[in-house]
């Protein structure tokens, strides 16, 4: 079925519910009894000390379980029956003067995947009027909502409805899958609109207006992230946030960056020659790290271990530095002793859906081996899991000049050819990928490669 006609179905709440309640039964003590799972949607969120509210964002898991976006929701899904109840907040007329009329319950219904919309109001009365031999599983800290009413069940679990929904998350369904093409195919014009001002740009924070600007257009108000604008030595900086320095004699531009729709992110990484070609040693680097996501990306398939194609990275990326003589002697010995972490001190991807690192890659932040300390997915992939596969390499002082006074690491490490490469700043490349049972399928469709991104560039 094509992208356009399976968005124009309703989000499959439903079917999500009974994904997370198989899930959970063999993890609750009255597994015989009726099961009710009680969410609470992201609340009205005033800005301090102002009476404007905070910009909203729905919480994940109760989009995930219901669809809606809309602020101050809950939901209540009934397992042995199956049926998923909405409740929305009643009409208030003071809200419709300066709001205009909210979202009916009848609009709602027809709108989302739910058997039943009541107001909110109704919420504890309805509720408190379940079987009382049945098992409420809700999150500790949404009590707030449900004073007392807890109580009118045998048993209520706190502990598991978390990470069921975290772990359903990771596969997605195919209308999930035409979510995250849409994201994509959004944020490849907006990567295309700076590539075709990349030339014309005084400043960073003209190329992240273009990337907005283009987003919105094309129909998507919120970004997955801050984007990331970084030209120059701000390149080097992963997470780069300030977007806003002068292009002016730096080389080339990483543009971290992409668009969200209905709840689903892309996450795309690019990076350019400002000068519109890329000079000697960045086009090195680059030819690097493109080899890096190739080969990285012959060994996708279900059921491959991470750990394996992030170890593939290194050595790539290890082997490319050797044939610049940035690095130098055995690359076995290179590998062990980590030394390539300098330059590529990230995990290869995370796992990508609602959020940008998306729920039940299961890392270890405390793992000793700093090549696998921040490799946010361990283990095997899952047939249907979205990951993005994003190596890069990076020319940070402040990484980098701890190796270089450490004996142990310098002998690998040619600082005179080093030299050549601080202005390359960094280079990633980075692209979302749906893993299949034999292999997998890239979503991402902004240009890549320096004889595609040229044609953009030169117009």
């Amino acid at each position: 079925m094509a992208q356009n006609s399976v968005l124009e179905e309703k989000y499959p709440a439903k079917s999500h519910c009974r994904k997370v309640a198989q899930y959970l039964k063999p993890s609750l003590s009255q597994k015989d009894a009726p099961i009710t799972i009680y969410l609470q949607g992201q609340k009205t969120r005033l800005i301090e000390d102002n009476d404007e509210p905070q910009p909203f964002r729905q919480r994940r898991n109760f989009f995930y379980l219901s669809g809606c976006a809309v602020p101050d929701c809950h939901l209540a899904y009934h397992v042995s029956t199956d049926r998923l109840t909405l409740f929305i907040p009643p009409l208030d007329p003071d809200s419709v003067i300066w709001s205009g009329l909210p979202l009916s319950p009848a609009a709602a219904l027809k709108k989302y995947d739910v058997d039943e919309v009541l107001a909110s109001t109704e919420l504890k009365s309805q509720l408190a009027s379940t079987d009382p031999n049945s098992t409420l599983v809700m999150r500790e800290a949404h009590l707030d909502s449900l004073p007392n009413v807890h109580k009118s069940f045998s048993t209520v679990d706190y502990g598991h409805l978390q990470d069921a929904i975290d772990e359903c998350r990771v596969t997605k369904d195919s209308y999930e899958i035409a979510l995250l093409r849409k994201a994509n195919e959004v944020s490849a014009a907006a990567h295309i609109a700076v590539l075709k001002k990349l030339k014309h740009a005084k400043n960073e924070q003209e190329l992240e207006a273009a990337f907005v600007g283009e987003s919105i257009a094309q129909g998507c108000k919120e970004q997955a992230y801050h984007g990331i604008f970084g030209s120059g030595h701000n390149a080097a900086t992963l997470h780069y946030q300030a977007n806003d320095q002068p292009l002016s004699g730096r080389w080339n531009l990483l543009v971290d960056a992409a668009a969200e729709y209905e709840c689903y992110c892309a996450d795309v990484t690019r990076t350019m020659p400002l000068a519109g070609t890329f000079n000697k040693e960045s086009e090195g680097i680059y030819k690097i790290v493109q080899q890096m996501q190739d080969e990285c990306l012959g060994l996708l398939k279900a059921d491959v271990q991470w750990e394996n194609v992030h170890v593939k990275a290194h050595e790539v990326a290890i082997e490319g530095l050797i044939r610049l003589g940035i690095l130098k002697g055995d690359r076995k010995v290179i590998f062990d002793t980590r030394t390539s972490v300098a330059f590529f001190p990230h995990g290869l991807g995370h796992y990508l859906g609602m959020d940008t690192h998306d729920t039940g890659g299961r890392p270890d932040y405390n793992d000793m081996d700093k090549m696998f300390q921040y490799l946010r997915v361990r283990g095997k992939l899952l047939e249907g899991s979205v990951i993005t596969v994003e190596p890069g390499v990076y020319f940070c002082r402040f990484i980098i000049e701890p190796y270089l006074k450490d004996e142990k690491h310098a002998k690998f490490i040619d600082e005179k050819v080093l030299e050549q490469y601080w202005d390359v700043g960094g280079v990633r490349i980075e692209d979302d990928i749906l893993i299949t049972k034999d292999g997998y399928e890239n979503l991402t469709t902004a240009p890549k490669g320096i004889d595609n991104m040229m044609k953009i560039i030169d117009g």
